[in-house]
């Protein structure tokens, strides 16, 4: 059995873990300092987005809505969406097995 901890992490910017893969899917702890942003991006599968700690503003087709600690949204595939941290905030962020850990890397990269 092993543990997998979300609260290590580091506050500078926008950053990504993979903190564990098996045969169904990735999760990743996204780590977001306030005020930071992931510009607008698409999951070319379904993903689960959790705020463990913080809030942050989450955009979809222009609507934008608060999410705060422990609130939860799923997206379909191919919908486009932004992030930005209304706090230091971290996130974990469950992608399909088909989805790349690599892909996530780029969209922060943009």
């Amino acid at each position: 059995m092993q543990i997998y901890k979300f609260n290590k992490t580091e506050f500078n910017g926008v950053n990504a873990k993979l903190l564990y893969e098996d045969k169904f899917s990735k999760e990743i702890c996204l780590s977001m300092t306030k005020n930071s942003f992931m510009k607008e991006h698409f999951a070319p599968n379904p993903i689960k987005i959790h705020v463990l700690k913080g809030s942050v503003e989450f955009c979809v087709y222009n609507e934008k809505v608060i999410l705060n600690e422990l609130d939860m949204i799923a997206l379909g595939s191919m919908v486009k969406h932004s992030l930005k941290a209304n706090e230091d905030s971290i996130i974990r962020l469950s992608l399909s097995l088909n989805d790349t850990f690599s892909r996530v890397k780029e969209v922060l990269n943009k």
